[in-house]
């Protein structure tokens, strides 16, 4: 595998941790958003996050160095020379089907392409595309820098070589690729997780515990770090939204189906960390309000 440069289309949460990783091995990375208050942030948050690595020690070079491997910009044409393209940008099929037409017209032939869409099906993102057999799918996990797990997703179109690239550069991140061979919604890791979200927040819906004791549960239970609320909050909940709504609009599973209490969250505009208020309420430095 020869990779030299990475475009990041999107200066979120993803997006911007998949740039962090992307420039900790030593890629030029470009990453792209659409207003310059968004890439400042971005870039905050590149920062903080290497500088904190730097202190455990788990950074082979000064953060500054891997900073410099960042460029930030609003102009696509900015990364046309870029060996990889993955596109981080809100679970909209329309928006990454226009994105990616975009995208093809400025890149090279050789470029592979990226979504990391955590719920839509590849070859529906890719249907439109003139060389869809370069795209497939690579699903991040938040916080990106930490989760050592990708997902490799292989679209009907997909050829060979493009998915095993894919997994060949989730090992060159120093990451594990779990390699998904069927394009379905949700693909595998967040379609069997999504389960136990949907039914957690339905306990808490119905009265049954109380979001701090679910959560504690979890921890305490089954080991993992954060409990599937405390997460809910991390990712957004306008994020878990659109994506549940994705996969039960392509299955019709009624198991799928968003609860109205996530619904309602969202309406009030209640998305999690990022709002101040979700499950919980956070104060202005990120700490959950106790």
């Amino acid at each position: 595998m020869k990779i030299d440069k990475v475009l990041v289309i999107g200066a979120g949460t993803m997006g911007s941790g998949i740039a962090q990783v992307g420039a900790q091995k030593g890629l030029k990375t470009t990453m792209i958003d659409t207003g310059p208050e968004m890439l400042d942030k971005a870039m905050k948050t590149i920062s903080r996050s290497v500088e904190k690595l730097a202190e455990k020690g788990k950074l082979s070079e000064k953060p500054t160095e891997v900073i410099a491997r960042v460029t930030a910009s609003t102009d696509l044409q900015v990364g046309a020379d870029a060996d990889l393209v993955i596109e981080a940008v809100f679970e909209d099929l329309r928006v990454k089907q226009d994105l990616f037409a975009r995208v093809e017209g400025i890149v090279g032939h050789h470029t592979v392409l990226a979504t990391n869409t955590s719920a839509i099906p590849i070859s529906a993102i890719g249907k439109d595309l003139s060389g869809p057999e370069r795209l497939l799918g690579l699903h991040f996990f938040n916080p990106v820098p930490m989760m050592d797990a990708v997902e490799v997703i292989r679209g009907v179109c997909t050829n060979d070589e493009t998915f095993a690239f894919g997994a060949e550069f989730v090992r060159f991140l120093g990451k594990e690729p779990i390699m998904v061979k069927t394009d379905i919604a949700g693909f595998a890791l967040n379609r069997a997780n999504m389960l136990a979200n949907l039914e957690a927040m339905r306990l808490v819906e119905n009265g049954v515990v109380t979001p701090e004791d679910l959560d504690k549960g979890f921890r305490l239970a089954f080991g993992r770090r954060m409990g599937p609320l405390e997460t809910s909050d991390l990712v957004g909940l306008d994020v878990q939204l659109m994506a549940y709504t994705n996969v039960y609009m392509e299955e019709r599973d009624p198991k799928f189906h968003p609860p109205a209490i996530l619904r309602r969250k969202v309406a009030a505009g209640h998305l999690g960390r990022k709002t101040g208020k979700g499950w919980y309420e956070y104060n202005p430095d990120g700490t959950r309000k106790q």
